[in-house]
């Protein structure tokens, strides 16, 4: 019995990392797209245009250039996140099927006796 419960914790906190997986997915993915159409946006700039990053509660003047390269170190960093989570993803999912497994083969084993 004590084993049983163990597995079914052990499940429900795998499955709560699954979601939470998904959901830092999902928010780089965002990141991502923003960064690819600002940087879509900015592309259509003349060279001369002011361009400004924002940094806290300040503005600071940027070459176009530069916020280029920021956004695409951004993509990129997002980019290898979302691998990282997508690996981490599959581990967990993997376990919560070993898991439920376990589980059943403890049902079926106490059902037999």
């Amino acid at each position: 019995m004590k084993a049983f419960s163990e597995l079914q914790v052990k499940m429900i906190d795998t499955q709560q990392k699954v979601k939470l997986a998904d959901l830092q997915i999902d928010q780089l993915t965002r990141v991502q797209k923003l960064a690819k159409v600002t940087h879509k946006e900015i592309s259509t700039l003349s060279d001369d245009t002011p361009l400004y990053e924002g940094v806290g509660r300040m503005f600071i003047l940027q070459s176009k250039e530069e916020i280029n390269d920021q956004l695409t170190e951004k993509q990129k960093t997002a980019q290898e996140k979302i691998k990282e989570l997508e690996q981490k993803k599959v581990y967990l999912e993997r376990s919560v099927k070993e898991a439920e497994d376990n589980i059943r083969e403890m049902l079926l084993s106490r059902r037999a006796q």
